[in-house]
């Protein structure tokens, strides 16, 4: 007797089976692990990522602009120096006026974006909130650009979070259902890649911009409107991306699943010139079954707590470092220029990491991967701490931020991995909420140990963090390279 294969079963089921069809979801699915790693999968890989550079530029501006803002008196350098207050509205005023409040402002933007908004994407698909929500915190950063007190730049800049918090869930979730098991990894390195692209491009405009006022103009406007104005034409280039097919049919809505995959499916074959080959014996989705609930029952209640205590402190040490560099620097006794011009050698390496990905991604265990990155960064990190000259300075700098991004792409791919299609955006949402939440209050406890402590106490507390994130993992982290999402599932 002749095997059914998978295609058959998404044909039958798409003809006789309920909207919310298990076996034609499954189909889906197995159709989609078989695809090869080939040019048209990697055009909308590609697609995707040109979104995330803006928004990563973004989030980046924020400790390349700072310097800029205290420059033009709109932030504060010395307002975390509380105890002068006369008042509690004195208090606040001091306190929101301070480079710290302007890091609070963007993540308590985003972990709101994330932690409540993230539904969205799984209501109403990922292709319409990707596009909506870069064009949300576009605007509000174009806005931001023109505004001239510590209140309203902060209020804008909490404003955009919202979207960029919304957006980064999105992105992680899309390109995780779009490709093929085998490539998972090397999916999210290419779209690392390509996203912290920006980071050494912030960093040279900061570079060229903040210590100027082009036309009158201060140079960290300049900065903001450049993402701002960027990030609308690629929201424009976007459109022509599709729905994620594993969301559709889990959603019943296996015709169009079908449809898109089979235009997918098309390319694949004229672009390799060969037949592809027959799906692996697919795992069926529960489909309808899963509530929001469920991410705290097993299996996914020991991953939720795992993600939980990572994200509340890899963001420490992470952001510690990207946001606070040019400070770091200049608390060494380093100029505004010459700490700018430092940070854009640093950010150099941004993009390596996610580019070495492309080698090795799929074939070493995303576990151990995160483990071996965040122990380097330990390392460099009290290693930079320690450092008066310029080469110990930038090397130690360079290998943090390459085992950062390194860091960075296999957990994004890591995050979306452990949790069903059907809740993926919300659950990977709410567990990434809280490296936001954890954010707003690291931007307060650096900026009070940078200048009680000086550099060696803000890499002693952030190395500490840091290893917290390594017992987490180590002990609660199941193996994910290379297996199905649906066998993750289950």
């Amino acid at each position: 007797m002749k095997a059914i294969s998978a295609y058959d079963i998404a044909t039958v089921a798409d003809a006789t089976a309920p909207p919310q069809s298990a076996a034609g979801a499954a189909a889906i699915s197995a159709r989609l692990d078989r695809l090869p790693a080939s040019r048209p999968v990697w055009r909308v890989v590609v697609l995707i990522s040109l979104g995330l550079f803006f928004e990563l530029y973004d989030l980046f501006l924020t400790g390349y602009v700072t310097p800029g803002l205290v420059k033009a008196g709109i932030l504060s350098a010395k307002a975390s120096s509380l105890a002068g207050a006369t008042s509690p509205w004195h208090f606040l005023t001091l306190l929101f006026s301070g480079r710290a409040s302007f890091i609070a402002a963007l993540f308590a933007g985003l972990f709101l974006g994330t932690l409540c908004c993230g539904f969205l994407a799984d209501r109403f698909g990922r292709r319409a909130v990707f596009t909506y929500s870069l064009l949300w915190y576009s605007t509000a950063n174009a806005i931001m650009a023109f505004q001239s007190t510590a209140f309203d730049v902060n209020l804008w800049r909490f404003i955009a979070g919202l979207g960029i918090g919304v957006e980064i869930v999105t992105i992680g979730t899309y390109i995780t259902e779009l490709v093929p098991k085998h490539m998972r990894g090397r999916a999210s390195a290419l779209s690392q890649a390509i996203g912290f692209l920006s980071v050494p491009v912030v960093a040279f405009l900061s570079y060229l911009l903040v210590p100027m006022a082009p036309l009158g103009f201060d140079g960290w406007r300049w900065v903001v409107l450049f993402g701002a104005g960027g990030a609308l034409v690629i929201w424009w280039i976007r459109r022509a991306l599709p729905e994620s097919p594993r969301w559709l049919a889990t959603k019943g809505r296996i015709a169009e699943a079908d449809a898109i995959l089979t235009r997918l499916e098309d390319k694949v074959r004229r672009e390799t010139g060969r037949s592809l080959p027959e799906p692996e014996p697919a795992t069926a989705p529960a489909a309808g079954t899963e509530q929001f609930s469920d991410i705290w029952k097993p299996p996914y209640r020991r991953r939720t707590v795992m993600m939980l205590v990572f994200h509340v402190f890899q963001t420490v040490a992470y952001y510690g470092f990207a946001n606070w560099v040019p400070s770091l620097l200049i608390k060494h006794g380093i100029t505004v220029t010459t700490s700018l011009g430092y940070t854009t050698i640093i950010a150099l390496a941004a993009p390596v990491g996610p580019l070495l990905g492309l080698l090795i991604a799929d074939r070493y265990e995303r576990k151990t991967v995160i483990l071996t990155m965040a122990g380097i960064i330990v390392v460099a990190g009290l290693a930079f701490s320690q450092q008066t000259e310029m080469l110990g300075i930038l090397i130690s700098g360079l290998v943090i931020t390459l085992a950062a991004n390194t860091l960075s792409y296999t957990y994004h791919a890591y995050q979306a991995e452990l949790y069903p299609t059907r809740i993926r955006a919300r659950a990977v949402g709410f567990v990434y909420s809280w490296s936001r939440f954890s954010a707003i209050f690291t931007a307060f406890i650096l900026e009070y140990l940078l200048n009680h402590s000086g550099v060696t106490g803000v890499f002693l507390f952030t190395s500490t963090c840091m290893a917290i994130t390594m017992l987490a993992i180590g002990l609660l982290g199941p193996r994910t390279t290379d297996v199905s999402l649906e066998a993750l599932s289950r």
